[in-house]
């Protein structure tokens, strides 16, 4: 079987707007989400497919960090909760073997934890630990097709907080 890589991004710093979803990035934001992009291609990390939100602050983080690759919005994402990313995931194609899901607190950090095995990268776990900051990325390996992703079924394999 295919292994396959989850990609957990929290969006980069937001400024403030009116209303939640319009949130624009700041400039300190902006640079973190070119530092992801950065991050992932020299880390030979290319998803398949990225699910973002439909807030602003998360699509214009792929935007920057994306290559050009063009998101999934799904509104799940946006929900916010670890059943609503659980069930996005799980609805991804076969085929798709690297993942990314851009979206938010306390969803993104908290699925990294769920989902964790225990048998990564100890500096990994202990970072996730102690704090999911905007603009930081985990990546996860699992031995199994997204459809059958359940909690401690994947390997906490790295975790950065690009341009930092």
């Amino acid at each position: 079987m295919q292994p396959h890589r989850l990609v957990l991004v929290r969006h980069a710093q937001a400024g403030a707007a009116p209303v939640d979803a319009d949130r624009p990035l700041t400039a300190h934001g902006l640079q973190r989400a070119t530092a992801i992009g950065t991050w992932l291609a020299d880390g030979g990390i290319v998803p398949a497919r990225v699910l973002v939100s439909p807030a602003r602050r998360t699509l214009e983080t792929w935007e920057r960090a994306g290559d050009g690759r063009p998101p999934v919005v799904d509104e799940r994402v946006h929900d916010n909760t670890v059943a609503a990313l659980l069930e996005a995931i799980r609805d991804v194609p076969a085929d798709v073997s690297v993942l990314a899901v851009v979206g938010h607190n306390p969803s993104i950090p908290e699925l990294a934890a769920v989902l964790d095995d225990g048998t990564g990268d100890p500096a990994a776990r202990r970072d996730v630990a102690a704090g999911f900051p905007t603009g930081a990325v985990a990546v996860l390996d699992l031995d199994r097709p997204f459809a059958a992703l359940a909690p401690r079924t994947a390997r906490l394999d790295a975790f950065a907080v690009p341009g930092d």
